[in-house]
């Protein structure tokens, strides 16, 4: 019994080299790496530091301001219920962003220079 199907992938002929440790030192320092870091920082840092000063500012309000947090919108609902909530809905919009921004600008980059180094260039 004799089958046709192809070796697997990557079985047959040598394989290639893996990349060394000069390899990796010379992508980090190449403009097209700087270039991914600094998409990278330009929207990860502003929204950290915004989201850590949105935070502060709810446990500030809840610390020092239990009048105003108590204030009752509708119902049982209050203000400190309503800011706790935005506290999940603000992560859940910078996860997306974050997730949005990295599809489109970051892997693309990425995977460039990782095509690179794997051909050996």
């Amino acid at each position: 019994m004799t089958t046709e199907a192809a070796p697997p992938h990557g079985s047959a002929g040598p394989t290639p080299a893996s990349p060394t440790a000069e390899d990796f030192t010379r992508v980090q320092q190449s403009a097209e790496f700087a270039e991914l870091r600094s998409s990278y920082r330009s929207f990860a840092f502003p929204l950290t530091v915004a989201f850590i000063a949105w935070y502060l500012l709810y446990v500030l309000l809840s610390s020092y301001a239990g009048g105003f947090m108590g204030t009752k919108l509708f119902g049982n609902i209050n203000v400190a219920l309503v800011l706790g909530l935005a506290q999940f809905a603000t992560t859940f919009l910078i996860a997306w962003l974050y997730s949005r921004h990295a599809a489109t600008k970051l892997d693309p980059k990425a995977q460039a220079i990782k095509a690179r180094m794997e051909a050996g260039e």
